[in-house]
């Protein structure tokens, strides 16, 4: 079983409680940090290359039996990225984009102790049923998703009537693969 203290580098309060569901000791560190990547890097490298970029500020405050956990996750839609929505428009159009297609969404973690670092990510495809624009206005207005990639957090309303299956880890959807996680912080740290 893994027994260090795992730093969350991140103020999700899903991916909080993701963590604290393994069993394991859990604390928010964060540091704001401006998340830019090369405009040509490719689209499924841009959440590792993000999460690794949130260690930084956070690394020289680890310490023995400590390791940091920082992650981030982009959905992909026809070879485009779906930020935040930033209001409630984008985040209407973002879902009418969503309905009767497949999104891919790929979280990227990167994990830092004292003694070794490791990152990987995963790629889960979600295919949402065509969504009425009832649907899709009651969740944005109800639910108010502009803090979820891609304006949707499949442990929602929204994940409950408008996703017909997917192909993946779950957990990945909602921000970090646990599978991954837990395999690799019991065979590296």
């Amino acid at each position: 079983m893994f027994s260090k203290k795992i730093i969350l580098g991140s103020s999700s309060p899903r991916r909080k409680q993701l963590v604290e569901q393994l069993g394991v000791n859990c604390e928010i560190r964060k540091k704001e940090v401006e998340e830019i990547f090369p405009e040509n890097m490719p689209h499924h490298e841009v959440p590792e290359y993000l999460s690794k970029l949130k260690a930084e500020p956070l690394k020289s405050s680890i310490i023995e039996n400590e390791v940091l956990l920082t992650s981030d996750t982009v959905v992909i839609l026809n070879g485009k990225i779906l930020e935040k929505p930033a209001n409630r428009a984008e985040a209407i159009e973002m879902l009418s984009q969503l309905s009767a297609n497949i999104n891919e969404v790929v979280t990227g973690v990167y994990l830092f102790s004292k003694k070794k670092e490791h990152s990987f990510s995963v790629s889960t495809k979600v295919y949402f049923k065509e969504l009425s624009e009832e649907e899709i206005i009651y969740y944005v207005d109800r639910f108010k998703p502009f803090d979820k990639a891609g304006a949707y957090g499949i442990q929602e309303w929204i994940g409950m009537i408008g996703v017909e299956k997917i192909e993946g880890c779950f957990y990945n959807v909602m921000g970090l693969p646990m599978h991954d996680l837990w395999k690799t912080l019991n065979q590296n740290f």
